[in-house]
C-alpha cells in the first residue's frame, strides 16, 4: 500500500509541474494592446552594457526599494514565488515581443500577482528592465520589429 501512495504522490507532483519551468504549456501571450504595440526598445539599448546593468539594479531593488522583481522572479530569473514567470525558459520568452514584455511590466498581468509598475518606474526604467530580464533566457538576442522576431544582438534593422 505504501508503494501505491508513493507512486500516486509522484504522479501528482509531476502533474503539478505542468511542463518546463513549472508554468504549464508554452503558449504565446496575447498581443500588446494598441497603446503598446508600436513601442520598442530604444535603438542601441539591447547591446549597451550600461543599460543592462542599470536594468539589473532596478530588477534587484537597488535603485527603487518599492520595485524588486527578484523577490518573485529570483535573482537569476528562476522564480522564487509560485506563478512568477521563469525568464530562463527561452522557448517561452521568445514568444514575448519587446512591446508585449514592456506592456506586461507597465500594466501588470490580470488575474495574477504581477503588479503594474508604470506608476513606480519611468518608461526608460521599464525598458532597462526588459533589456536586463531578457539576459536570462534570451542572452545575446534583440527584438527586431521589422522581422517581428528575436535575432542575434546587433542584427536589428534600423527604423
Amino acid at each position: 500500500m505504501t508503494w501505491v501512495l508513493g507512486i500516486a504522490g509522484m504522479g501528482i507532483a509531476l502533474a503539478s509541474c505542468g511542463g518546463e519551468g513549472g508554468e504549464g504549456p508554452i503558449v504565446p501571450p496575447p498581443p500588446a494592446p494598441a497603446e503598446y504595440a508600436d513601442k520598442h526598445m530604444p535603438e542601441g539599448w539591447w547591446t549597451d552594457p550600461k543599460i543592462v546593468e542599470e536594468g539589473k539594479e532596478i530588477y534587484i531593488g537597488a535603485k527603487n526599494p518599492d520595485v524588486n522583481c527578484s523577490s518573485c522572479h529570483g535573482k537569476d530569473g528562476k522564480p522564487v514565488k509560485a506563478g512568477a514567470r521563469d525568464f530562463r525558459v527561452g522557448e517561452r520568452m521568445k514568444l514575448y515581443s519587446d512591446s508585449v514584455w514592456f506592456w506586461r511590466i507597465s500594466e501588470g498581468v490580470p488575474n495574477t500577482k504581477m503588479k503594474a509598475w508604470k506608476s513606480k518606474l519611468s518608461e526608460e526604467d521599464r525598458w532597462k528592465l526588459v533589456a536586463f530580464e531578457r539576459t536570462f533566457g534570451l542572452a545575446g538576442k534583440s527584438w527586431d520589429p521589422k522581422s517581428n522576431a528575436w535575432v542575434s544582438a546587433g542584427q536589428v534593422a534600423s527604423k
